[in-house]
């Protein structure tokens, strides 16, 4: 038997080999109540979760905020946490969670009604704005409404596909696409309008 032929299976291997392996030991300890390596397990996920929740929140203090709730709630269900992905991916979908929740709580427009055309939802092969960097791209979300931006953030910035965005959100998956294009679009325009700008 050609040897590629258990490819699949060793990348799987590997993967759950890396998913036990990594950070496992501080994990274990911080289940077990050591205050200490719970401090190190926030060390090293606390950057990345905050900039999650800042893009989600568009607001420095309620990203603060966000991650004091999501690092608290972690630590709380740190038992539920069977190795079976990465921590990163686990700690990322609370922290995601949380800020969806906030978000309606203070009744923000997740899925803006606009009059505007609908954008032909499709195979998506421009995920970038051509030519831009990460941070005018982050910049300019900003500007964004807040159903836009959760959406575009979630499908561009954190990895999610629609299917588990529409999940996440309490939208169809059709919703989540289109709303994907419409801010693409309007990132694009906040792009442009920005660069004109900068000309006169």
């Amino acid at each position: 038997m050609p040897a590629d032929d258990h490819s699949g299976t060793l990348e799987n291997y590997y993967k759950l080999t890396f998913y036990h392996n990594i950070h496992s030991e501080i994990i274990e300890l911080s289940k077990a109540g050591n205050s200490k390596a719970q401090y190190q397990l926030y060390q090293l996920y606390a950057k990345a979760m905050y900039n999650i929740c800042y893009r989600m929140m568009n607001n420095r203090e309620e990203a603060e905020d966000m991650l004091q709730e999501s690092f608290t709630e972690a630590f709380m269900n740190l038992g539920s946490f069977r190795f079976e992905s990465a921590f990163g991916a686990w700690l990322k979908r609370i922290t995601v969670n949380k800020c969806i929740n906030a978000l309606k709580k203070r009744k923000a427009d997740l899925v803006p009604m606009e009059n505007l055309p609908e954008y032909p939802v499709g195979k998506e092969s421009d995920d970038e704005v051509p030519g831009l960097s990460t941070e005018q791209v982050q910049k300019a979300m900003e500007n964004l409404p807040e159903g836009y931006r959760v959406v575009f953030s979630l499908y561009l910035l954190e990895g999610y596909d629609h299917g588990e965005i529409a999940q996440i959100m309490g939208i169809s998956e059709a919703t989540s696409k289109s709303q994907y294009s419409r801010a693409k679009q309007k990132i694009k325009e906040i792009l442009i309008t920005q660069h004109h700008g900068r000309q006169v």
